[in-house]
């Protein structure tokens, strides 16, 4: 199963349609957001998205309330914990827990953003991902990730 990562958007919309447009491309079957979309306005684009959604809040979304009503309810607080191709996800916005998370074994797969750096690595038999950050702010590229369930592989991608 592919599912396609994001975090650290920032109201960006001209590399979120760009985002939205390679997710619906390569057909991936989920998109997760690891946090910051900051404003409700930018999820009217996420709602082009051909697959389903799972997001958190990160330190910068501040209308909560809004944002979980444009996403359907699909937004949650952190840590929130799902499951995809039978794989168990925890996903994070800050990464203070990462490191206790994936050592404790409890998860196939971790997913933090904040940081705007992106990571792959593995520890034990968990997969940690962060896809860096998507907006075109700061220094930096603008990335995502795509993770291939059943391989337990992830790439990042230059996205802007």
């Amino acid at each position: 199963m592919l599912v396609g990562i994001i975090s650290d958007t920032h109201d960006d919309t001209t590399v979120i349609r760009k985002a939205v447009d390679y997710f619906n491309t390569e057909k991936v079957s989920h998109v997760i957001h690891a946090g910051d979309i900051t404003s409700p306005f930018t999820f009217e684009i996420f709602r082009e998205l051909k697959c389903k959604f799972t997001g958190i809040f990160g330190n910068n979304d501040g209308d909560k309330l809004l944002l979980t009503e444009k996403s359907g309810g699909n937004i949650h607080n952190q840590p929130h914990i799902i499951t995809i191709g039978g794989k168990k996800i925890v996903i994070m916005h800050e990464p203070d827990l990462v490191s206790a998370l994936a050592h404790s074994g409890d998860f196939n797969i971790v997913i933090y953003g904040h940081t705007h750096r992106p990571v792959v690595k593995n520890v034990k038999d968990t997969l940690i991902i962060n896809p860096g950050k998507t907006a075109r702010l700061h220094k930096g590229e603008s990335t995502l990730a795509l993770l291939n369930t059943a391989k337990m592989e992830a790439d990042i991608i230059k996205i802007g």
